[in-house]
């Protein structure tokens, strides 16, 4: 069984944060990272992620894209669609058929 401090990690920037997953990720790091504004501001840290490693930072990038094809990003998940669909509408764009 593992103890708290066990699962105590430090990232390259030296931010001290519990983790009891594998995942590398640092929430403070990551929290600096959050865009205020955009469609990005929107979807959770994962969906945020999923996007920007395929090279999607914009709704013009997301709309060259299938739901479906959005959907096979490891990261994103059904609940974001509706918010991405929305962001898309807005700017009179939408996922590719």
């Amino acid at each position: 069984m593992k103890t708290f401090n066990e699962n105590i990690r430090t990232c390259n920037k030296g931010h001290k944060y519990y983790k009891s997953s594998e995942c590398p990720t640092c929430p403070i790091c990551e929290q600096e990272h959050k865009p205020e504004n955009g469609f990005l501001s929107l979807l959770s840290a994962p969906a945020r992620r999923a996007l920007e490693n395929n090279g999607v930072t914009s709704l013009e990038e997301l709309s060259s894209y299938s739901e479906k094809e959005i959907l096979k990003f490891h990261g994103m998940g059904p609940a974001s669609l509706p918010k991405l669909r929305s962001a898309l509408k807005e700017k009179g764009l939408s996922f590719k058929n």
